[in-house]
């Protein structure tokens, strides 16, 4: 097996990655053959996978948007996985020069590759941790120099916590990181669900299956579940929804959420929440 020149030295590319993966689903050139097969068997079951992620990518920057309209200019992504086109801290940036950002992952690759990407940005910053154990995000050198948590901060959780099981204490993680922010502090959140995805229950199963298979299960939360992550804040309008139906721009662009979307992007949740 082939290792591409920007593979970090000591991982093992036989094993898939779930950053890896949505690379691909995005279109990116991140992912090796073993993330490939994966992606591909799990689009069996779900076609649309690439639609979901990109409805994903688009609530996101109208999120960030949405975050430095209200004031609010510094951004905590954690589970940001390997940077593409739009990223956070690009959208943030050309909203207003104060933005600074951020980005934590437990993949190599992605911690390697946004470190690349980010070499010379002093307004960023990228941290290998894991959500699973939110003092070691908070404690970090990179969030205390460059984030001042006694001012509002934009957390972002996207397509991240449906990676915990309920045995990884997910709604605890939440919660910690919710008591380390200030008051103005917005959560931005997705989350899969077999609510909204246009084929049948035990069709979409299939792709569980194949996360489960890799190593990497994946928690499809009812909408009730993935209300219970807003705990301490209140969901903005519309509140939790399908995610282009978040505060469309009408566009119809990339990051419209227009109505007449292709079905897939109506899967699981989108929501953001404020900190009174």
């Amino acid at each position: 097996m082939e290792r591409p020149a920007w593979a970090p030295p000591g991982i093992d590319i036989s094993v898939p990655s779930v950053s890896r993966i949505y690379d691909y689903y995005l279109g990116g050139s991140h992912n090796f053959e073993v993330d490939r097969q994966a992606a591909r068997r799990a689009m069996e079951f779900i076609p649309g996978l690439p639609k979901i992620m990109q409805a994903n990518r688009a609530f996101m920057r109208r999120a960030v948007r949405y975050a430095v309209a209200e004031g609010v200019t510094q951004f905590l992504d954690i589970g940001s996985g390997i940077p593409t086109f739009g990223n956070v801290h690009e959208v943030a940036q050309a909203a207003t020069p104060e933005a600074r950002v951020v980005y934590v992952d437990h993949d190599p690759v992605a911690v390697a590759h946004s470190r690349a990407v980010l070499d010379g940005d002093d307004r960023t910053a990228v941290v290998a941790a894991d959500l699973r154990k939110p003092k070691d995000i908070l404690n970090s050198p990179e969030v205390s120099g460059l984030l001042d948590l006694s001012r509002p901060v934009a957390l972002l959780l996207v397509a991240v916590l449906h990676f915990l099981e309920d045995a990884d204490e997910p709604y605890a993680a939440v919660a910690e990181l919710r008591d380390a922010l200030a008051p103005g502090s917005l959560l931005v959140l997705t989350h899969a669900s077999f609510e909204g995805i246009p084929v049948p229950q035990e069709q979409a199963a299939g792709t569980v299956g194949v996360y489960r298979d890799i190593r990497n299960p994946l928690i499809m939360r009812t909408g009730d579940q993935v209300r219970r992550f807003f705990e301490g804040f209140e969901l903005v309008e519309p509140g939790l929804v399908a995610m282009p139906r978040w505060r469309p721009d009408g566009s119809g662009g990339p990051d419209g959420g227009d109505p007449q979307e292709d079905p897939y992007a109506f899967s699981g949740f989108g929501g953001v929440g404020h900190k009174a």
